[in-house]
């Protein structure tokens, strides 16, 4: 049992470094303004306004920030756009601007005191360490040709701890709801856990589904508990606490409506006049409501006792005891490789059974503090420090690990890769994918192609490093993507995703999206996000954006570094029926090894004829759109009617200004005298006579016209690793042009 005591005593340093790193750099910052005292008795009680809504939960701590001055408070109230926070000090009558600082490092802190409780009960201290050392024999019954949910039932009744093991695709929420149906038809009381809202509800919905096609679902017995419940459950109302108590107990709910309201309006009237009676009242209606919740706590619960079935987030569970002093017949922790280790073995410790199920190749837990116990506890996942994973690295199953070898997401085009690289052939195609991923393969880009790799060798140096975050960029291959979210929508598809691993890139594509394409996002689910965001989800079409390229001196550790395999598996996982991947291959194949993923990756497209050369740019781009044209760099007529029609600025970059030819000096002369021209470069020119010089060196050439036109490509003379056919792109962009331009802001 010590060793578990140790386990415990880690798990607690390792969250206690996490939180003071949050205290120290908490990153979740809101600007709050118009700060007034309301009340001075015992606590002092503040009114703040905040330009957007913020839901931080009631009773949580929070920093204040202004004038050099830090104060620690809590959250009384956080509706709208106001928030009232309690402080132990006096702030002063007035406080015109502040910045308020939250990170629920409570949830880590109320872990902290769970691991105590279990620290001194002999009974959870034991699953734990069945937890962290699965070596115990296999107890269930095992048949030939089982399907994957009586297997999974079997080894979960019979084992104490059962990992499953889900690579995308393979049917987890279907294995998972019908495993937990089949211990609830067993008159079981099951816990269902994941880090994620999200998860909890999609499973939820799928249990409650199946349960009522059964014809055994009785109201109370399947509860949804939490308050941050997504659309999805909307349909499953009678699974949900408060539209429980919305129909069991209509008075409370209404009162609690109309004081909600009350006090809504009264905060307007705040804004404005800060009467005494306006505070005295909003103070009236602060406690009324605060009874009225209690209220509801108590009754949710009830229901929370009743329930066999509950679906709930870790960190809910962690610090709500109607929970957590409740024994379960079996937990369900799905999504278990993004949970830290400590969160899992307190989930462990609630119940005799526990299903830990995830994806070790894919993104671990998230944790930001700098230390070996950090990097132990809190940025691995279960699977890796139970040695679960380790036996697959060696080519075998885990006694205790099951595996959901059949996806039925991807084409297997797509999953070829994954399936042989990744997934080490553990993992194979459903049958089903071949023929139902077929229109979506058949619709452009690329017509009757499921895989593509669109090459931008020898296209310029686009890749640069943004001012502020350092994080990387590439205007260029931004351009492309942006190109292949057209020609799919053109083509039919509805369900587009933009993934890249450096977050200023896909900062820059959703605003792009913004400017260009806010019409076609009402009628299309688009969404343009680094990897993290496309956890768990799926879309028709997938663009991967590698980004990295030229005059970079090397690739990115988000995509050659210790996780770059799980990134990168997750940017191709998500894919129903067309994956395309826009990279620099000259660059990958001078600056990536050849036993990274990215490096196989791009080496399995080329083997398997999917590539896209520069030249092939005039076939695939087959619908211009208003705003975006591409064209041959050497036809300049485009570019002469913007000069000639411009009426402000001309802002011209380029690598080389010392040696531009003869015909740019005449072009870049023949402007309009009222028209100012700055020039970006690092070297000067003395024989064209510009308004501003910017001594700047620049990787790439590009005009920028009265704010707005962006012309990347050209002069083509002055572009660095550039090779036929030349190709120039014209972006009508206020947006992009500035974001492009406040790279190379003047230096003073």
């Amino acid at each position: 049992m010590n060793s578990t005591v140790n386990y415990i005593k880690e798990w607690q340093q390792a969250l206690q470094l996490e939180i003071l790193h949050l205290k120290k750099y908490g990153s979740t910052k809101y600007l709050v303004s118009n700060g007034h005292l309301l009340t001075s008795d015992g606590s002092f009680t503040y009114y703040f306004e905040t330009s957007s809504s913020i839901k931080i939960p009631v009773g949580s701590i929070i920093r204040l920030e202004w004038g050099g001055i830090k104060q620690d408070g809590r959250v009384l109230s956080s509706e709208g756009k106001s928030i009232i926070i309690a402080f132990e000090r006096s702030l002063g009558d007035l406080i015109g601007e502040a910045f308020l600082y939250h990170d629920p490092w409570e949830l880590l802190e109320q872990l902290i005191t769970r691991l105590d409780e279990i620290k001194r009960s002999k009974k959870k201290r034991l699953r734990i360490k069945r937890l962290m050392d699965p070596s115990m024999p296999q107890k269930h019954p095992v048949y030939e040709k089982q399907s994957s949910v009586k297997e999974l039932y079997a080894r979960s009744k019979f084992n104490p701890v059962t990992f499953v093991w889900g690579p995308p695709g393979t049917g987890k929420t279907y294995t998972l709801a019908r495993t937990v149906a089949n211990h609830y038809f067993q008159d079981k009381n099951i816990l269902v856990l994941s880090h994620s809202n999200q998860a909890v509800d999609v499973l939820m919905a799928e249990i409650s589904t199946f349960i009522k096609k059964k014809d055994r679902f009785h109201e109370g017995d399947v509860l949804r508990y939490g308050s941050q419940i997504g659309d999805s459950l909307a349909i499953h109302d009678d699974i949900v606490t408060g539209q429980l108590l919305g129909k069991h107990e209509p008075d409370l709910m209404k009162e609690k409506e109309q004081l909600a309201e009350e006090k809504r309006l009264l905060k307007q009237d705040l804004a404005g006049s800060f009467s005494k009676r306006d505070t005295d009242q909003l103070i009236e209606l602060e406690k009324k409501l605060a009874k009225v919740l209690e209220k509801i706590r108590q009754k949710e619960m009830l229901l929370v006792k009743e329930a066999k079935i509950i679906g709930m987030t870790l960190a809910k569970a962690a610090s709500d005891e109607t929970v957590y002093q409740k024994e379960y017949d079996l937990i369900i922790l799905d999504e278990a490789s993004m949970a830290y280790v400590p969160q899992v073995a307190f989930a462990a410790a609630l119940s005799k059974h526990i299903i830990v199920c995830g994806d070790f190749k894919q993104l671990p837990p998230i944790a930001s503090a700098r230390d070996s116990l950090v990097k132990l506890w809190l940025k691995e996942d279960i699977f890796h420090r139970a040695g679960v994973a380790q036996s697959v690295e060696e080519g075998e199953l885990h006694p205790h690990l099951f595996l959901l070898k059949e996806q039925r997401r991807m084409h297997p085009e797509i999953s070829a890769f994954t399936n042989r690289v990744v997934y080490n052939n553990f993992v194979g195609d459903h049958e089903s994918v071949l023929t139902s991923r077929d229109s979506i393969r058949s619709a452009e880009p690329f017509a009757n192609q499921a895989a593509a790799l669109v090459d931008t060798s020898f296209s310029g140096e686009y890749c640069m490093t943004e001012r502020t975050s350092h994080s990387r960029m590439n205007p260029w291959q931004l351009l492309l993507s942006f190109q292949l979210i057209h020609e799919s929508y053109v083509g039919g598809a509805r369900s587009i995703g933009y993934v890249a691993p450096y977050r200023a890139q896909a900062n820059l594509m959703e605003k792009l999206l913004d400017d260009l394409y806010s019409q076609e996002r009402q009628t299309a689910d688009i969404i343009a996000a680094t990897v993290h965001r496309f956890q768990g989800s799926e879309r028709d079409v997938m663009i991967f954006d590698t980004v990295d390229s030229y005059p970079q001196n090397r690739a990115g550790m988000l995509l050659t570094g210790r996780e770059s395999e799980r990134l990168i598996n997750v940017a191709i996982t998500r894919t129903k029926g067309k994956f395309v991947h826009v990279c620099d291959t000259s660059f990958v194949n001078k600056h990536v090894y050849r036993s990274k993923t990215l490096r196989q990756l791009v080496d399995h497209q080329i083997q398997n004829g999917q590539m896209i050369a520069k030249k092939d740019i005039g076939k695939w781009v087959k619908l211009q759109h208003p705003r975006l044209q591409w064209m041959h760099a050497r036809k300049l007529d485009n570019l002469f009617a913007d000069i000639d029609s411009s009426k402000q600025e001309i802002i011209v970059a380029v690598p080389d200004f010392k040696n531009l030819s003869e015909e740019w000096k005449l072009i870049l002369m023949k402007r309009d005298p009222e028209v100012k021209l700055t020039i970006i470069s690092g070297n000067r020119n003395p024989e064209i006579f510009t308004d501003y010089f910017i001594y700047m060196p620049v990787s790439f050439s590009f005009i920028i016209i009265d704010g707005h036109v962006v012309w990347l490509g050209l002069p083509v003379e002055s572009n660095n690793r550039v090779q036929p056919p030349f190709v120039a792109a014209r972006l009508d962009s206020p947006i992009i042009a500035e974001e492009i331009l406040s790279q190379f802001k003047k230096n003073e």
